[in-house]
């Protein structure tokens, strides 16, 4: 069994292929392919790999167990610290994530000293809530924009060039050397303070190693959207845009929150791909406010579900996160980030609360209007979307391939699809959807994440028993009418007894309005250029049905005229490789190029959001679905 290399902060990985020469280079993804296997844990703690007889790297991670500096990897080569063994060594380390600055979290000030909570006060609101902020000096305040300074419009134009460059590559292309250009810009960009953009580059280099390494759940879909919203950002930052969505931030600015009252939702566990794992409590305050109480650290799939019960750290508080999950909390001296974490600052005050059901105020909002209503503002604020949390009663109506099928309790509505939060086995998801898909009939009362990127689909987190009706969930009642699908296992007893009214089951899903709709041809396009580089673009162009004519003739018959000029634009720009006499290319720069990409790729999104958004309000006969 291999050893797990430790992981690589990004610009120690740039550093190290920008030494390389020019010969070095060309060789370094084939030596980096297969090198971790390997790998060697020594006593002392260290990882060394072996290349040949008179090479050995040597990683020595610091305390919180990644390389942080150069100093850090060695080797014994006479190249050394530039040579080929020591970057491929790193290029095999997975990348660390950029380490956070300290949470800013002040001193309870004039609000929280004030004295004891006052339930019926107003909290303040996190960004991106639709509730009013309660004072100036609350979370939701908006910062104005500043000027960007030289350094950072530098920086973004940096940053877009090598993206520009790495996307015209494709992953066939987008090796090492690629991924570290890609890297040396990110951190730039980061010591600029465009934390958002640093961010989307390292989104594209994680995927263009999982792509390259044909990673088990990896979607090209993924990587084309991490390249869009690169360029995107890039691209404006680039032309002087100062908006702060824009640049980004990286301290949690955790602000005064004054008294709170917040009362539990559920909790959901929380695994990432680089290793961390934890929990996250949903809450909501008396206004419908949402907060969160995370808790996620290195650990991986063990600590997400031992979270589940470890104690909350929050102002001396006795719960643990499923009691928070089912209870509440009176907070004084509250300090709220941006995105309505709870911080666990020194002047924090915190005593339990009993808990309140979802037929009861502040939860029961969430599910007093149809589902399609909070998909629209959703799809209008896709950064609120990531973390927002819709509630719906639904009627089971059974498993289709890999959905569980159920329908919106209210004339008209559409088919869902529920699909596990997270797919992981070892997570209780899968096995509850699978056991409640056994009950055709059953009527549910689902708390759930929109998935924005498929049509009608939720992702559930929590459900409960629908009130007032007869075939539905028989929960504890300890449960408080909830059970957390990360966490609580759904058995026999929980289900009612007898069969509920036929429910017929669809031969299929119906149709898909975007799966059917002919935009799929300009997805096909812009995941042919993210896989292959701007070459396969230019050689699909080129092939017997033009780009330009025929296969676009669907979309301009669908109305979709714009998607088709784009779509064909792209495809002439792909081919559009000028010579002077010498053969030598006269414009060998990617950006018009890119600018073209990202344009075709904006406007498919825009148009799918709507396909969507249309998804979710009405049924499928009533979802006009375009010819292929």
């Amino acid at each position: 069994m291999s050893t797990e290399l430790p992981p690589v902060a990004p610009e120690v990985l740039a550093e190290a292929v920008e030494n390389l020469t020019a010969r070095l280079r060309k060789k370094l993804d084939a030596v980096t392919e297969g090198c971790a296997a390997g790998a060697v844990l020594e006593a002392d703690g260290t990882v060394t790999l072996r290349f040949g007889e008179d090479a050995l790297v040597t990683l020595s991670p610091g305390p919180a167990g990644t390389i942080t500096t150069a100093d850090q990897a060695t080797c014994s080569c006479l190249l050394a610290p530039r040579c080929l063994h020591r970057a491929a060594a790193l290029g095999a380390a997975p990348l660390a994530d950029t380490p956070p600055e300290p949470a800013a979290e002040p001193e309870p000030g004039p609000a929280a000293a004030a004295g004891p909570a006052d339930p019926t006060a107003p909290a303040a609101a996190p960004n991106g809530s639709t509730e009013p902020a309660a004072s100036a000096g609350s979370v939701g305040t908006t910062v104005p924009a500043q000027a960007l300074t030289a350094a950072q419009l530098r920086a973004a134009g940096a940053l877009w060039h090598v993206a520009a460059e790495a996307l015209a590559a494709g992953v066939t292309a987008g090796g090492a050397v690629v991924q570290a250009e890609l890297l040396r810009a990110a951190h730039t960009a980061r010591l600029a303070g465009l934390i958002r953009a640093e961010a989307a580059a390292l989104r594209v280099v994680r995927g263009l190693r999982a792509a390259r390494e044909h990673r088990a759940g990896q979607r090209l879909g993924d990587l084309t959207g991490a390249f869009r919203e690169l360029l995107h950002t890039a691209g404006l930052l680039a032309s002087g845009s100062a908006d702060p969505a824009l640049t980004g931030t990286a301290r949690r600015a955790y602000a005064p929150g004054g008294s709170l009252q917040v009362h539990g939702l559920c909790r959901e566990p929380v695994l990432s791909a680089t290793g961390y794992g934890g929990v996250v409590t949903h809450l909501l305050a008396p206004d419908g406010t949402p907060y969160s109480v995370s808790d996620v650290r290195p650990g991986g799939l063990a600590r997400a579900r031992g979270a589940g019960s470890a104690s909350v750290a929050l102002g001396g508080a006795t719960l643990d996160h499923a009691g928070l999950a089912r209870g509440g909390l009176r907070i004084v001296g509250a300090t709220v980030s941006p995105e309505g974490r709870l911080g666990a600052g020194r002047g924090v005050r915190a005593t339990p609360l009993p808990g309140s059901a979802w037929t009861e105020q502040p939860a029961a909002r969430l599910f007093a209007r149809p589902a399609a209503e909070a998909v629209a503002e959703l799809l209008a604020d896709p950064d609120a979307a990531e973390s927002a949390l819709l509630g719906c009663d639904v009627t089971v109506v059974g498993a289709v391939a890999e959905h569980l099928l159920v329908r919106e309790t209210r004339p008209d509505a559409p088919l869902l699809r529920l699909l596990p939060a997270h797919p992981h086995p070892e997570l209780a998801h899968t096995e509850n959807l699978r056991r409640i898909a056994s009950y055709p009939g059953l009527q549910l009362r689902v708390l759930g994440r929109p998935d924005l990127d498929r049509t009608a689909t939720l992702r559930p987190v929590a459900v409960g028993p629908v009130p007032g009706a007869e075939h539905t969930l028989r929960l504890p009642e300890e449960w408080l009418g909830r059970a957390d699908l990360g966490y609580d296992r759904l058995q026999g007893a929980h289900f009612p007894q007898g069969a509920a009214a036929p429910v017929p089951l669809p031969a299929a899903e119906g149709p898909d309005p975007l799966a059917d709709s002919p935009l799929w041809r300009v997805r096909r396009l812009l995941e042919t250029g993210v896989a292959g580089g701007r070459r396969a673009v230019a050689e699909a162009a080129r092939g017997t049905e033009s780009l330009a004519g025929a296969s676009y003739a669907p979309l301009r018959r669908a109305g979709l005229t714009a998607a088709a000029e784009l779509a064909a634009a792209l495809a002439a720009e792909a081919d559009r490789r000028p010579r002077d006499v010498f053969g030598r290319l006269a414009d060998p720069s990617s950006d018009g190029y890119a600018w073209a990409w990202l344009a075709a790729a904006t406007h498919l999104a825009a148009a799918e959001r709507c396909l969507i958004a249309a998804s979710w309000a009405a049924s499928p006969s009533a979802v006009p679905v375009s010819g292929r």
